[in-house]
């Protein structure tokens, strides 16, 4: 049975516009997030704004039996996910957390559409929870077209199954392996009917990964299932289930499009940089202080610096900077005049966190998509 697409109907844009209509201009206006509590969405098509900038969707389409997801200040998780649909069909529903547009449902403040040729980065950061009592798939989609369009289906669909949990499998056929960003996946290629979808499967559960989406866009560029002048429309995180599904959580996300052919004069931009991190532990606790500098020729607005927490270790407070989430691939901001690091400057930040086992220091850091050295 060949699985149909995430997107069945073209009007549903529609109505998750009008429900988030006012969080996505208060956004747009003051350039922060409301101040929210965690929200609860039941209605099939319904969405909300989290973090000022990316839209959480509850995008039951599948079947009619309730689902409901709550958006937290970070991510969202599954609260009710009832009912199964046959594991040789279409998923029941695609509840994600995206930047970029879907059905017309766009997020506050999002580069996307962008032209493929003019982003020179697109670095992301997600952190997934799992249960054992469901079949599904954690899926991070992204999505390519000809146009810059924002209505509809796509031409081509990127998958990045980073975990499989039951008898599934992605559209099409396997065609072989390839590594990608770093890490071997298994490639799948198809179609559903609607679109392309070109899917990378990982070999094992993957938790939490920083990574550049471009590369991926790189690799279906190469594979020829799109081209430089296409557009980037949106990229997506969350969860295809057949089965139950309640407790599945993204627990954090970040994406950020890097355009104008690597200007780190841009917000957001890439640039060269080391990063220093001294540390005080004690038994089960530690403080750090990291200081970032900027050692390109221009300034870097609204930093961002990506790492990953070795395993055990938990954030509890930080200071100049917001750190989230609090465990593993992690982001550390810049917080309102601390944003900006002149040319040769740099900023300095701190957190307190606790470990279990041996302590550890993270193997790398990277400014906006960009590898640091070691100062």
């Amino acid at each position: 049975m060949r699985r149909l697409p995430h997107h069945t109907r073209a009007l549903r844009g529609l109505f998750a516009t009008l429900l988030t209509a006012l969080a996505v201009v208060a956004a747009l206006v003051t350039g922060t997030a409301p101040a929210q509590a965690d929200t609860t969405i039941c209605e099939q098509f319904g969405s909300a704004v989290i973090q000022g900038r990316y839209v959480v969707q509850n995008n039951r389409w599948g079947t009619s039996a309730t689902q409901c997801v709550t958006a937290t200040d970070t991510g969202f998780r599954v609260a009710q996910a009832d009912g199964s649909v046959p594991t040789n069909g279409a998923p029941k529903s695609y509840p994600s957390v995206f930047n970029g547009c879907h059905y017309t449902n766009c997020s506050p403040g999002t580069a996307l559409p962008a032209r493929i040729s003019g982003i020179s980065s697109a670095p992301s950061s997600i952190s997934y929870g799992y249960v054992g009592d469901a079949v599904y798939n954690a899926s991070y989609d992204i999505w390519l077209d000809p146009t810059p369009r924002t209505d509809g289906v796509n031409r081509t669909e990127i998958m990045i199954w980073l975990n499989k949990v039951g008898p599934i499998q992605p559209i099409g056929s396997q065609v072989g392996t390839a590594t990608v960003a770093g890490r071997t996946w298994q490639v799948w290629s198809g179609g559903n009917g609607s679109n392309d979808v070109l899917s990378f499967v990982a070999p094992s559960a993957i938790s939490s990964w920083s990574f550049d989406v471009m590369d991926f866009v790189e690799e279906t560029v190469a594979r020829g299932m799109a081209r430089n002048d296409w557009y980037l429309t949106s990229v997506q995180a969350g969860f295809e289930p057949w089965q139950n599904g309640a407790g599945l959580a993204v627990n954090s996300f970040s994406s950020t499009v890097n355009t104008g052919g690597g200007n780190s004069g841009e917000p957001g931009g890439p640039a060269a940089c080391t990063v220093s991190y001294a540390t005080n532990v004690w038994q089960g606790g530690f403080t750090a202080d990291v200081t970032v500098r900027n050692t390109g020729p221009s300034a870097v607005e609204g930093w961002k610096l990506a790492f990953t927490l070795p395993s055990g270790q938990r954030v509890t407070n930080a200071w100049n900077a917001s750190v989230s989430p609090s465990s593993g691939a992690v982001t550390a901001s810049g917080l309102g005049g601390n944003a900006r690091i002149a040319p040769g400057g740099s900023q300095t930040f701190g957190f307190q966190g606790t470990y279990s086992g041996s302590f550890a220091r993270p193997g790398g850091f990277s400014l906006n998509g960009t590898a640091c050295a070691a100062a």
